[in-house]
């Protein structure tokens, strides 16, 4: 199939090679996407294929998301796969969470069994692989946490170097750790995740650095793979809901293109609706969604919550998320409470997350009780980071010591602190209940 860089905007509609380094449109500055023309195998034959490859000891076939290349051809030689055995990430049941969330029942996505921890793998293989076929030498991003975990452990897998940029004093020190201890070259710069951004999108083109932000169309075809593989996993019966945190926006958009791509080459029959949930500080997405035709998208200056992997106030896959969502989908935003106390719940299930990743029940809870989810609705939930991305958060709620971005002491609700005991079997005994 021949593959190549479509401009989103439809009025524009420009199209470039996927050789080109070039990450917007040159000619109006839109957002780009990769797209495909030409045969390829029935969706039958390919659902078949996908299944027989879950046996194979081939690198790209044990690998979640190349296992689906058909899906993304954009690389021409699989030599230039740059894998760590992302994806393979399981569809996780919890009756305690589907009755907190007064639902029947909720499933959950947990992308948090990624190499890195993260959902960013998914999208980071193919990003890097991309880079490896430009022949570029050096690679950067700028994160709050787990983009910069991701792409530095897939670079020096590469072979390339990893130059990451974050916001001073706004990250966890989990994922900072990871960047580190995978040898990143790490600036910590005084401000903001989208003032970096703009900052990097120049050093990148000045500098000759491959730029590896979602802002990367190649980013989105890898990310496309979690959407794929949960409904090869789920026999391709197609959820009602797919609900997801919103961040930067780039899943959202990957899985909405994902969806769209199955349903058009007939792998499924019907659309899942989409939902994005924000946390209240940084919710530009769900303001816009409010009355988009009004004011247009109006980025948020000062992005404020503890759910620091969507501490984002000016999303650039906002238009692709818009198409997602479309009619039928919605947006919510949850406070810090409602983020922590979700937490709170799924790790009571065994499961465990990053604060970002609870924002999922926290939302299917408030859309539940606004009755814009059915409880008979069949839903599945995106976690998308491992629950050691931010230690310090779980001890601080656990313990009452956890504040909000105004240091307004956050409840406890669910808290489980742990008990200083004397060095006494009596005692001990006694507590334990005999």
């Amino acid at each position: 199939m021949r593959a190549y860089l479509a401009c989103f905007n439809t009025v524009c509609g420009a199209v470039y090679p996927v050789t080109e380094v070039i990450y917007t449109c040159p000619k109006c500055g839109g957002l780009l996407e990769t797209r495909y023309e030409g045969p390829s195998p029935e969706a039958w034959t390919l659902k078949q294929v996908w299944r027989e490859r879950r046996m194979s000891n081939h690198p790209i076939d044990q690998s979640g998301v190349w296992r689906y290349r058909e899906m993304f051809p954009f690389l021409e030689e699989d030599r230039h796969v740059i894998t760590l055995r992302e994806g393979n990430t399981p569809i996780l049941d919890t009756v305690l969470a589907s009755s907190y969330a007064s639902v029947d029942r909720i499933r959950f996505k947990h992308q948090g069994f990624n190499p890195t921890g993260s959902f960013k793998d998914n999208g980071m293989t193919a990003g890097t692989s991309q880079a490896v076929r430009l022949g570029m030498k050096r690679v950067a991003c700028v994160s709050t946490g787990n983009t910069s975990a991701s792409m530095a452990a897939y670079a020096v897998s590469a072979g390339l170097e990893p130059i990451i940029l974050i916001p001073n004093g706004n990250i966890a020190f989990g994922k900072l750790g990871q960047a580190l201890d995978y040898g990143a070259k790490t600036l910590q710069v005084d401000a903001n995740f989208d003032q970096i951004l703009a900052l990097v999108r120049v050093l990148a083109e000045k500098l000759g650095i491959y730029l590896l932000n979602s802002v990367n169309p190649f980013r989105i075809e890898g990310q496309k793979s979690i959407v794929i593989e949960m409904l090869d996993q789920l026999d391709w019966e197609v959820p009602d809901w797919i609900v997801v945190p919103g961040g930067n926006l780039g899943n959202i958009s990957a899985f909405g293109k994902g969806a769209r791509e199955l349903y058009e080459q007939g792998f499924i029959t019907r659309m899942p609706k989409f939902a994005v949930i924000q946390a209240a500080g940084a919710s530009p997405f769900y303001e816009f969604m409010k009355a988009p035709h009004e004011h247009g998208f109006t980025p948020n200056t000062h992005p404020e919550t503890l759910a620091t992997a969507i501490k984002i106030g000016d999303p650039v896959s906002w238009p692709k998320a818009w198409q997602t969502i479309g009619a039928e989908g919605v947006v919510e935003s949850v406070t810090e409470q409602e983020i922590a106390d979700a937490k709170a719940v799924i790790g009571r299930s065994g499961i465990g997350c990053e604060p970002a990743s609870a924002t999922t029940l926290a939302g299917v809870k408030k859309l539940r009780a606004a009755g814009k989810i059915r409880a008979d609705e069949s839903i599945v939930a995106v976690l998308t980071g491992n629950v050691l991305k931010d230690p310090d958060y779980i001890y601080r709620y656990h313990t009452n010591q956890l504040k909000d971005p105004q240091e307004q002491a956050l409840t406890g609700t669910y808290a489980n602190p742990p008990v200083v005991v004397a060095n006494d079997f009596a005692a001990i005994a006694k507590l334990l209940g005999d």
